[in-house]
């Protein structure tokens, strides 16, 4: 578990951030999706694909990858992505490329015909990583307190 904030060096606390012109952030996010009707197909080359596929696809985004595993019947995806870009934008073209270049690259998974069109399932879920709630909580209180002691006249 990371320390509150106020523990850190101000270098510490700078080094999660990135930046862009006007803003610094960190937003991670977990993400998790699955084949269409969850079926285990990445595997092998499959997942290989996908893999690079993902990473790929998030760096041309502005997006970095934290953690990336691929299991046969899902993919899991820890990632940092710039407040510029929307959640369901990113993973709308993350699933929509990547099934492209799964289908063109493994053209007998195509055959089948329940895959119609699409190699994902519908929707994904998504959840925030980062501070939480009771951290962020003692945060904002001890930045109060500190502020409040800085207002106060010293005579």
């Amino acid at each position: 578990m990371p320390s509150c904030p106020h523990n850190l060096t101000k270098e510490q606390q700078m080094s999660r951030f990135r930046k862009l012109s006007q803003t610094i952030w960190h937003c991670q996010y977990h993400i998790v999706w699955v084949p269409k009707y969850r079926f285990r197909v990445l595997t092998g080359k499959v997942a290989e694909e996908t893999e690079n596929c993902i990473r790929a696809f998030s760096e041309q985004q502005g997006c970095e990858v934290v953690e990336l595993s691929i299991q046969a019947d899902h993919v899991h995806l820890q990632i940092l992505v710039p407040p510029k870009v929307s959640i369901s934008g990113y993973v709308g073209t993350v699933k929509g490329r990547t099934a492209i270049r799964i289908f063109n690259r493994f053209r007998k998974l195509k055959e089948k015909p329940y895959w119609g069109n699409h190699f994902w399932a519908r929707g994904y879920c998504v959840d925030t990583v980062g501070l939480d709630s009771e951290m962020v909580r003692k945060y904002v209180k001890y930045q109060e307190a500190k502020e409040r002691a800085s207002e106060k006249p010293k005579y």
